[in-house]
Formats: C-alpha cells, sequence, structure tokens
C-alpha cells in the first residue's frame, strides 16, 4: 500500500513539475490580435475574426485597436449574413462612441442590414420599412457624406419594394371583387409612392374600381306604368 501510495506521488510530482517548467501560455499582444483578426477577416474567415477582435477587446480595453476591433466584428457579422448580430454591435458602437467618424459608416451599415433582408412583393415589407427609416436618419445627420449619397439610392429600392407591396394587395383584391379594398391600396401607391414604378398602372385600376363601386352603387332601375 506504501509503495502504491508513493508511486501515485512520483508520478503526481513529474506531471506538476513539467507544468510549472512549461509555465504559462503567452498572451499575443493587441497588435498580434488586430493584425490575426485583420489577416483572417480578408480571407473570408469570419468567425475566426470575431475570436480574434473579440479576445483583444476583452483583454485590451483600452488599446488604440479596441475601437478598430468592435467595428471590424460587426463588419464579420454582416458579412456572414448574421444580420441581427451585425445589427447588434453597429448600434452598440453608436452608442459607445457616437462621436466617432465611422458613425456614417456604421448607421449606412444598419441600413443594409435590413435592406439586405427585404422579401419578395408579396411578403412582409417590415424589413424596408426599418431599412428607409434608418437611411432617413443618415441623411438627416449626415446629409453631405458619402455614405449618405449611397443610401439615397438605396431609398429608391426601398420606395420601390413597398409601392410593388402596395400594387401586389391591390391587385389581390381587385381580382376578389373586393373594389373598396383595393381602391385603398391604388391609391396609397399614387399618394405615397408616386413615380417609382407602379404610378401609371395604379391610376388605371384605381379608375376601373370607382367605376365598379358607383355601378354598385345606383339604385335599381324601376319600372315604368307601362311595363308593369
Amino acid at each position: 500500500m506504501k509503495r502504491w501510495l508513493i508511486g501515485c506521488l512520483s508520478i503526481l510530482m513529474i506531471f506538476t513539475g513539467c507544468a510549472w517548467w512549461s509555465g504559462p501560455e503567452e498572451e499575443k499582444t493587441a497588435e498580434e490580435l488586430i493584425q490575426e483578426g485583420v489577416a483572417d477577416f480578408d480571407e473570408g474567415k469570419y468567425q475566426a475574426a470575431i475570436d480574434s477582435f473579440e479576445q483583444l477587446r476583452d483583454w485590451y480595453p483600452f488599446s488604440k485597436y479596441a475601437i478598430l476591433a468592435e467595428l471590424k466584428v460587426a463588419d464579420a457579422y454582416y458579412h456572414m449574413d448574421s444580420y441581427s448580430d451585425a445589427i447588434f454591435a453597429y448600434e452598440e458602437f453608436e452608442q459607445l462612441h457616437p462621436r466617432n467618424e465611422a458613425i456614417p459608416y456604421v448607421i449606412y451599415q444598419i441600413g443594409r442590414c435590413y435592406f439586405d433582408q427585404i422579401d419578395t412583393l408579396d411578403r412582409d415589407q417590415s424589413n424596408a420599412v426599418k431599412a428607409l427609416e434608418t437611411y432617413r436618419r443618415l441623411v438627416q445627420q449626415y446629409p453631405i457624406d458619402a455614405y449618405a449619397a449611397m443610401a439615397r439610392s438605396d431609398m429608391l429600392a426601398c420606395y420601390q419594394s413597398l409601392s410593388g407591396h402596395e400594387f401586389y394587395v391591390g391587385v389581390f383584391y381587385y381580382k376578389n371583387k373586393n373594389y373598396k379594398a383595393a381602391k385603398e391600396r391604388f391609391k396609397a401607391v399614387i399618394e405615397k409612392y408616386p413615380d417609382v414604378g407602379y404610378h401609371y398602372e395604379a391610376l388605371t385600376y384605381l379608375a376601373n374600381c370607382e367605376e365598379w363601386i358607383r355601378s354598385f352603387l345606383q339604385p335599381p332601375e324601376v319600372p315604368s306604368a307601362s311595363q308593369l
């Protein structure tokens, strides 16, 4: 029993001695982490890049590279199509650094996260609405910035998607002879989204809807006495 115990203690001392001599794993510097993260990002290894950037942010929160790491985390999520994570990261960056020179880019990227998720005309258009709201905020706050100009181009596509959705629903109601509901949809196309691709077709459908509605509202013809 004593020999077995002595043997176990000897083995334990050997392993602990090896661990002691090897020492703790050397930590990477902030510069090494940012270089690794950017290299992985440029090669499309976005998750590996995120790991490096987040490690930098955790280990060296006051490093001159920390702000860049925060922004690149958001960019990596965006390129991974992880839009909810990207929006959260961009919004967090904006809250933490509201006066940073990258804010116009950050707001534009938030808009792009919504924009890239815009669905077909027959589906919900909430992402188009959110993209449009974000782009409007960018244009209002930074009207002469280059990213505001890019946002204006995307805004037109948002208007086209929203207009197309209204027109699509209007045609659906029209085909089902729900002319009052169809009329309201076509009016929305004309009043809210003029000149984005559906205006003239909506005018034609609107005229047809009004004609059908008038025909339904006309009182039945009363027969004359000679016809009785």
